[in-house]
């Protein structure tokens, strides 16, 4: 039996699932999302908690069965608590804002740097070098937050750059100067 695949999900208050035609719907007070499943994958829905169950103990059947746990695991907490990413800008004249629906960056180069956001992502900019993406989706919050990351990743030398918040970037010595 899969580790994760086993494990019963709790259902947290206020959601509510429903599987329709292999598609696993996640209702609750802050959106909805939905996963399309596998046939081999079966899920039993009760009223306190998910489980899923596969046919056979194949590689290919325990892989699908922890993955899509996970998913289903993710989803529920997205639309309870949501997920959040927070990044850092390091560099002096680095800085973020929002103009409109759009983040700006100004991040080393000669010209500022648009980044258009998906809607079902929220950011706020508590401070001009802090950026704090937030949304339902776990993997939309992480893939936004990688893509503006690898616009100006932070470089060893001086640290600068964009990086997660509580990220250690590893220095790298200079050159010195020959006498």
């Amino acid at each position: 039996m899969s580790r994760v695949g086993k494990k019963p999900i709790p259902i947290a208050k206020g959601v509510k699932i429903e599987k329709l035609n292999g598609t696993v719907k996640v209702k609750g007070p802050k959106g909805e999302l939905a996963v399309n499943l596998k046939p081999d994958i079966s899920v039993n829905i009760t009223e306190q908690e998910v489980m899923l169950d596969r046919p056979s103990d194949s590689r290919q059947h325990k892989s699908m069965h922890g993955l899509y746990r996970a998913l289903i695991a993710n989803m529920i907490k997205g639309v309870t608590e949501g997920y959040q990413k927070k990044l850092e800008i390091i560099g002096v004249g680095y800085r973020a804002e929002m103009k409109g629906k759009k983040l700006q960056l100004q991040i080393g180069y000669s010209h500022p740097v648009l980044f258009s956001l998906p809607p079902e992502i929220a950011v706020e900019i508590p401070q001009p070098t802090q950026i704090v993406i937030t949304g339902i989706d776990k993997q939309l919050v992480g893939q936004v937050a990688a893509k503006i990351r690898a616009m100006r990743p932070a470089e060893p030398y001086k640290g600068k750059g964009i990086k997660y918040e509580g990220e250690y970037i590893r220095r790298k010595a200079g050159k010195t100067a020959a006498k």
